[in-house]
């Protein structure tokens, strides 16, 4: 699968998930200090899920109602993101193509897909 990784995103993610074979482009190595609109833009723009820490895409995903190609929200605590990378690769496995066209939210020991 191919991904855009937020400058949020924590870079064992990124590593990780090119490891186990997705495209992964990283907006720290590419674009740092985008804007989040222009972060989504470019998602969208390269037909990939956008995968981020930062809560701020869910308001501007729900809020101003902007079409996605898919955004996953990673929510983990100081105290549980040991879990984090293992549960993002999890949840990609399973979940796979109905990430798409969702708003996903990967927490420790749960996962929400939503259209």
């Amino acid at each position: 699968m191919e991904f855009v990784a937020d400058e949020s995103c924590d870079f064992a993610v990124v590593r990780a998930l090119r490891a186990n074979g997705h495209e992964v482009m990283a907006i720290a190595e590419i674009s740092p200090r985008v804007s989040d609109e222009e972060v989504l833009a470019l998602a969208n723009d390269a037909r990939r899920v956008l995968i981020t820490e930062d809560k701020d895409f869910g308001e501007l995903v729900y809020a101003t109602k902007r079409r996605t190609y898919g955004v996953i929200l990673l929510r983990f605590r100081a105290d549980a993101r040991a879990s984090m990378v293992q549960s993002t690769l999890d949840a990609i496995k399973v979940l796979g193509e109905r990430l798409k066209q969702r708003f996903s939210v990967i927490e420790p020991g749960r996962v929400r897909n939503r259209k």
